[in-house]
């Protein structure tokens, strides 16, 4: 009688192991579908955070300025989040003589878990002077353009005014980017518009000089072997003179300018020439020069577009909604036909009720500071951020960040 006894356990057994492997294949399932998805939603969710975080600083400090307040910036600087994922799997049986009351328990589930740990930076001394106070240097002009930026947005948003030269670079007037200046404004809005013209019909070059430098007085007799290997080495090359001669010459990139002529079309001494005028200038101008032989030449120009910081667009945007608002200006009977001129380089509205969910906005003193809802505002918008992610964005070397652990 015992032996049947044992075969009928064993055979007891061998049912619940089948049983149990399809549990067991389950709970690995659940782990492997637990993981990829959440760890999608979760990066997504902080990139969003982040950028929206980004969007209300931006109008929080023109709040601030439009009520007279300090502005403030503070940077998450990392986000460094650990997760874990677990699965479980249990089984419980209870064995009897007869085997078809055999009873087996399955159970199986997998979980997960996230801890974040923030790092934030408020900004101040030396990064506050060099990331908020300093204007943007030419590089960040040419790269917002180049981006396909429309050069008039570019112009009347990154730009004080513009400083009218004499052909020698010393200083003759200027003509500043302020509403509360009427007439300056006037003129400013009008070379702005017309460089927009010029831009849209592929008249105007916006680019950094680029040409060879001499670095050594010329000599008569051809270099030898070695002295050409050797200057390859540093990166230099041997070029003949028209004079026969021979220069060692060092290929630079120098200031960014803005030509209604091709300034490879100069030959490389007068690039040479034009960039060591342009260097007089700190690297917060913009070279601009509106030649009279060029396309557009009779409304022609020569000076430095000069730029802002970070602080003072702020300021400008901010008394723009209601201090000293702008106006609309007609082009210049001069300049064609543009595809668009809108009254302020970037509305700002202010209300008692908050804006649909889709536009960027912030609540500061019971008003709701939102960005105009049209498209030439929320390009401007996109732009003002992009500056202030190149200023604000990256911090090193800050002594006292604030870190959150959750």
């Amino acid at each position: 009688m015992k032996f049947p006894r044992t075969r009928t356990d064993q055979s007891g057994f061998a049912t619940m192991a089948r049983n149990a492997a399809p549990a067991a294949l389950l709970a690995l399932a659940l782990a492997g579908c637990a993981g990829p998805p959440m760890l999608e939603r979760q990066v997504l969710g902080y990139d969003e955070v982040t950028s929206n975080l980004d969007q209300k600083l931006l109008l929080l400090n023109i709040a601030r300025t439009d009520t007279g307040r300090p502005v403030h910036f503070t940077s998450t600087s990392t986000i460094a989040a650990t997760f874990n994922w677990t699965t479980t799997l249990g089984a419980g049986a209870e064995l009897h003589r007869n085997a078809s009351a055999n009873i087996l328990g399955l159970s199986a589930g997998a979980g997960a878990s996230e801890n974040p740990t923030f790092s934030i930076h408020p900004l101040s001394g030396q990064a506050f002077t060099e990331r908020v106070l300093t204007p943007f240097k030419d590089q960040a002009f040419e790269f917002l353009v180049f981006q396909g930026g429309a050069i008039d947005r570019v112009t009347r948003l990154l730009a004080s005014g513009i400083e009218v030269q004499n052909s020698d670079g010393s200083f003759a007037r200027f003509i500043a980017n302020d509403p509360a200046l009427a007439q300056e404004y006037t003129e400013f809005r009008r070379i702005a518009t017309h460089l927009r013209w010029l831009n849209d019909n592929r008249k105007l070059f916006v680019r950094t000089l680029v040409f060879e430098e001499p670095i050594a007085p010329a000599l008569k007799a051809a270099p030898s072997a070695a002295d050409v290997i050797n200057a390859d080495k540093e990166g230099l090359q041997w070029r003949r003179t028209a004079d026969g001669s021979y220069q060692l010459a060092r290929f630079q990139a120098g200031r960014v300018v803005v030509m209604n002529v091709d300034p490879m079309s100069l030959s490389n001494q007068a690039r040479f020439e034009l960039n060591e005028r342009i260097k007089r200038n700190p690297r917060g101008f913009v070279f601009l020069d509106v030649r009279p032989d060029g396309p557009g030449g009779d409304f022609a120009i020569r000076g430095a577009i000069k730029l802002r910081s970070m602080l003072q667009m702020l300021a400008f945007v901010a008394n723009g909604a209601r201090a000293v608002p702008e106006f609309d200006v007609a082009p210049d009977p001069r300049t064609g036909p543009t595809a668009e001129n809108p009254r302020s380089s970037l509305h700002i509205e202010i209300s008692d009720s908050p804006p649909p969910g889709t536009i960027a906005s912030v609540d500061f003193e019971g008003r709701s500071y939102s960005v105009g809802n049209t498209q030439w505002d929320r390009a401007t918008f996109a732009m003002l951020g992009d500056l202030f992610q190149t200023a604000v964005g990256e911090v090193k070397g800050v002594d006292l960040p604030i870190t959150i652990s959750k």
